[in-house]
């Protein structure tokens, strides 16, 4: 699998504790169609925000889950034998080793919540 994705993902913790966090003006302030930024650090956790719209890959987390929670759009989360389908607070934990692939049929923005080791784009 290519290391190189048309994906713009922001890695470094953007907030420390105590920060106010404003997603809407993050979201007002976003060009791009699949943008992930990490937002703070929870423990050993981190809290991602996804502004997206298109289609991702297929990849798995071999080590990792993570959590998906939508606050506005839609997100379809195929798997191998099923798709999930996630509207605004609405949520669902993808079990590692699980092949996924999200789709955001339009403009979706969600929080994700994974460990700060995992690869955003698959192991």
């Amino acid at each position: 699998m290519s290391d190189t994705y048309p994906y713009v993902t922001r890695l470094d913790i953007a907030f420390k504790h105590l920060s106010r966090i404003d997603v809407n003006q993050l979201v007002a302030d976003c060009t791009d169609k699949w943008f992930n930024m990490t937002l703070t650090q929870v423990n050993d956790s981190v809290i991602r925000l996804g502004i997206v719209e298109g289609e991702y890959h297929w990849h798995k987390h071999d080590n990792d889950d993570e959590f998906f929670f939508i606050l506005s759009g839609q997100l379809l989360i195929d798997l191998e034998d099923r798709t999930i389908e996630l509207n605004p607070f609405q949520g669902v934990t993808i079990t590692r080793g699980i092949r996924h692939r999200p789709r955001a049929p339009k403009k979706t923005v969600m929080l994700m919540v994974e460990t700060s080791a995992i690869q955003p784009t698959g192991d």
